[in-house]
């Protein structure tokens, strides 16, 4: 099951932080330290196009087939006309942007920063900043289930109701209780959320659903016995196959990709293991394609800094 590599005539100069399909095509987006946000269709193997920020990228996002934004280490939230090549800025953090997500039933794009603001922009509007929450600590990720929007700082998750920001309806202690590096929302249910954290655990949670005791429950990949306890290898991505199977993969800080189901709570399979890191996953709007980022994360000194590829299985 290895996959293809995608070619680069001019390869990625730095580490990879975000890959994310388009919503109805094979265009894969890819935004990296070295300041460029890539767009590769993978059917025709071959780079659409390469955009320039002024800034290393820490995240991306999707509003349709023809435009994205990232978050800016410079604290811009940057938007690119992807039919055009215009790059425009929309907004800005105080402090390192570090996480950026388009939410569709709001139509408006959400941001988070170190300066532990969650910001909310209306591209529709001359003024886009539309509404800012104090947080209360540094945000690091984000994800959006219909109206809900889950804030992860530190070990704690933090609901939001998009039509009600002024500060979350539900806040509680993540069942991994280590820092939280990743958040995904899981596409059976409405209310339903996959963390992974720095520690190598992954948990689903189901707050306030029918499924909640049944399906709620945490484990670790790779565990390993260090000092007396078990630990693992950094979760840096959680993604789930569209349709709702309750299939997905893992990615961590030691190259592991491995397949689960939430359902039945079962391994399925695991990819060969990658040289470097596992930065980011994503998986295509039909769940048969999936890209896997093999970079360094700067998260460790004892990463490889060796080029970052990307690669796509197919299933």
């Amino acid at each position: 099951m290895n996959g293809a590599r995608l070619e680069f005539e001019s390869p990625i100069e730095d580490a990879i932080s975000k890959l994310k399909f388009s919503p109805e095509s094979n265009n894969l987006l890819i935004a990296s330290w070295d300041s460029y946000l890539r767009l590769y269709n993978v059917e025709s193997s071959s780079l659409i196009l390469q955009l320039h920020s002024p800034a290393a990228l820490l995240d991306c996002c999707f509003e349709n087939e023809s435009t994205s934004y990232t978050s800016d280490s410079d604290g811009f939230i940057r938007r690119y006309d992807l039919n055009g090549g215009r790059v425009d800025k929309i907004g800005r953090h105080d402090d390192i942007a570090t996480s950026v997500l388009y939410s569709h039933q709001k139509g408006e794009v959400i941001s988070t920063g170190l300066d532990e603001k969650i910001k909310f922009w209306d591209t529709r509007l001359g003024e886009s900043l539309v509404h800012s929450t104090d947080a209360g600590a540094a945000v690091r990720c984000i994800t959006v289930n219909g109206n809900n929007l889950v804030v992860c700082v530190q070990a704690s998750m933090h609901i939001y109701d998009l039509r009600s920001l002024d500060q979350p309806f539900q806040s509680y202690e993540s069942q991994v209780e280590v820092p939280i590096r990743c958040v995904t929302s899981v596409p059976f249910s409405t209310a339903g959320y996959a963390v992974g954290s720095v520690d190598g655990q992954v948990a689903l949670d189901f707050p306030n659903t029918s499924c909640s005791s049944e399906m709620k429950y945490t484990f670790r990949c790779h565990p390993k016995s260090m000092k007396g306890r078990l630990d693992g290898a950094c979760i840096n991505a959680i993604e789930f196959t569209p349709g709702g199977s309750g299939t997905f993969v893992t990615g961590d800080n030691e190259g592991h990709v491995i397949s689960w189901n939430a359902k039945s709570r079962r391994r399925l399979f695991e990819l060969p293991r990658y040289s470097n890191s596992v930065a980011s996953l994503a998986f295509n709007h039909t769940g048969e394609l999936l890209a896997v980022a093999s970079s360094h994360t700067y998260q460790e000194a004892k990463e490889k800094e060796e080029p970052p590829q990307v690669f796509i299985h197919k299933f």
